[in-house]
């Protein structure tokens, strides 16, 4: 696990020069966790795709709009003090035939030094932005970015990229050849779908020769349709979510939507809510290719991840300057990385929330099958929680769960789906004072019966685990727990015995009564939640600290 160790802050700058738009983000990267979050993100949409339609070149009032983003993108950066702008263009500069020479004038006129990728090295980077933004596990990614001028297809898991493909069609492109009648008459929608699928079928093909026996990718999609289609399916559902990252779209809402997006007419689909101008007019056609490429994949639902190429160009950066060992140890330890970020952030006392969640593990791991029946999902889930229960109080100590929940729930914690980390939030809030109830809103959001039950019992280990949290220095070693049964009454009951640290040479060791009577405090809670009772005792003093796992 990484360990929260202070260290400066160093922030970079990433401009991703599109076929439709110039994204920049400004992220304030952490060397001693390897981590990054994102402080500012601008995009605009300079219509580089809209080439002239003799030559083929980037035309003068695209090269004029892209050279003022440009220019504003630099000066942002540089008003942030960004040590480096890593800078990238893609398949609208790469196919122009004036290309170079555009990017020629971006070094001279504005001191940018722009790498002009491949369609391989594209996918390489929205790989290793979307590794950066979700948890892999075991189960194999197929990564969709559709594009302005091309669409990247990624076939990947957390320890390599498979299949790296870049296929020639994207939504400016059809749109710009193609798409003159607006609304999109049938015939031309019937031709559409049968080229969008000629087109993508190689990159099809590769993914499904990627794919091993029995395994059941998981669709993520990227960038400005997929993000554009969740954002008009979130703003119908009747609990929208915050932020689109996590959100999951079944291919039946994707169909239901562009049906309706190709019915209307360019100028309305510009009144929809979260449409902008730009966007209402490719929107089908980038449809269009996401609806071809799930019913050739045989997949049903996709993920949307926020995090693509700019984010990656970020993460390149972090392997090129040896702030990462390797992308898969970012990977494989991507959630205990976002949380200790989001800690210090907050300023949460990181050895005393440690301590916590040693404590809180420890509980977990004694009381399978008498305080829960989790079976290892709601493990990761309580550590978060425990790393984090405290953020609140910087706010308001009297009543901190309730902006804990709050802060947890508005923050960004990467690789946890949308589930997760409310339930994280959840878990956060309810370690103290009341139990979960039906009016409030943190336990609303929780739909799932399941996932109620792992918050209610993951919440009670914790609200053990942070009352023995009392002083600022460690006075607990260990912890047992053990479970006896009365045949009279038939009453159970969890005794805790907790073990103090060893006493220093001329020294006493550190009386526990404190931590004993606020563990015993809880006994209520443990009552109503679990049916136990609850005894604390005290034991003898070990050798060696708590280790916080």
């Amino acid at each position: 696990m990484p360990q929260a160790v202070n260290a400066p802050t160093r922030k970079v700058a990433a401009i991703d020069i599109g076929t439709n738009s110039i994204h920049l983000v400004i992220a304030a990267v952490d060397p001693a966790l390897g981590s990054f979050n994102v402080v500012v993100t601008e995009k605009s949409a300079t219509r580089l795709g809209e080439r002239d339609p003799d030559r083929g070149d980037l035309t003068s009032a695209a090269i004029e709009r892209a050279l003022q983003t440009l220019r504003h993108c630099r000066d942002l950066a540089d008003s942030h003090g960004v040590e480096q702008i890593v800078t990238a263009a893609t398949s609208a500069v790469r196919e122009a035939p004036n290309g170079r020479d555009f990017l020629g004038t971006v070094s001279e006129q504005i001191g940018l030094d722009v790498d002009l990728v491949s369609g391989p090295e594209e996918a390489r980077l929205i790989y290793l932005g979307v590794l950066s933004g979700m948890h892999f596990g075991e189960r194999p990614h197929v990564i969709i970015d559709i594009g302005g001028g091309s669409t990247e297809l990624i076939l990947a898991d957390g320890r390599e990229a498979r299949v790296l493909s870049s296929t020639r069609i994207g939504a400016v492109r059809l749109q710009r050849e193609f798409g003159q009648s607006d609304p999109l008459p049938p015939e031309r929608r019937s031709f559409l779908a049968a080229y969008i699928q000629g087109a993508m079928d190689p990159a099809v093909a590769q993914v499904r020769a990627g794919l091993r026996s029995a395994e059941e990718p998981l669709l993520v999609a990227t960038s400005g349709t997929a993000m554009a289609l969740a954002s008009l399916a979130a703003a119908e559902d009747p609990r929208p979510p915050l932020k689109l990252q996590g959100y999951r779209l079944s291919r039946a809402r994707i169909d239901q939507l562009l049906e309706r997006l190709v019915s209307l007419t360019s100028e309305q689909r510009k009144a929809l809510p979260g449409l902008n101008e730009r966007r209402a007019e490719i929107i089908v056609h980038g449809a269009l290719i996401l609806q071809s490429t799930m019913a050739s994949l045989q997949i049903g639902e996709l993920v949307i991840c926020e995090r693509a190429l700019r984010e990656g160009l970020i993460v390149d950066w972090m392997l090129r300057n040896g702030l990462l060992d390797d992308r898969l140890a970012y990977q494989s330890t991507i959630r205990e990385r976002t949380v200790l970020h989001l800690a210090r952030g907050f300023g949460v006392d990181i050895p005393r929330a440690e301590r916590v969640a040693g404590h809180a593990l420890a509980l977990y791991e004694q009381t399978r099958g008498v305080l829960h029946d989790d079976t290892g999902e709601g493990r990761q889930l309580l550590w978060a929680a425990a790393m984090l229960h405290t953020c609140g109080q910087h706010i308001n100590v009297a009543a901190y769960h309730k902006h804990t929940w709050y802060l947890i729930r508005h923050g960004e914690l990467l690789g946890y789906t949308e589930a997760e980390h409310l339930m994280v939030a959840a878990i956060a809030r309810y370690h103290r004072r009341s139990l979960p109830k039906k009016r409030h809103e943190s336990w609303q959001l929780i739909e799932e019966r399941q996932d109620r039950h792992t918050v209610a019992t993951m919440a009670l280990l914790l609200r053990l685990a942070a009352a023995l949290d009392r002083r600022p220095q460690q006075v607990i070693s260990s912890l047992r727990v053990d479970v006896s049964s009365d045949a009279a009454s038939q009453a159970r009951t969890a005794t805790i015995t907790l073990m103090p640290l060893a006493a220093g040479e001329h020294a006493a060791g550190p009386d526990l009564s404190l931590e004993r009577w606020s563990l015993a405090a809880c006994a209520p809670w443990v009552q109503e939640s679990a049916g136990l009772e609850l005894e604390v005792k005290i034991g003898a003093q070990a050798a060696s600290p708590l280790d916080p796992g």
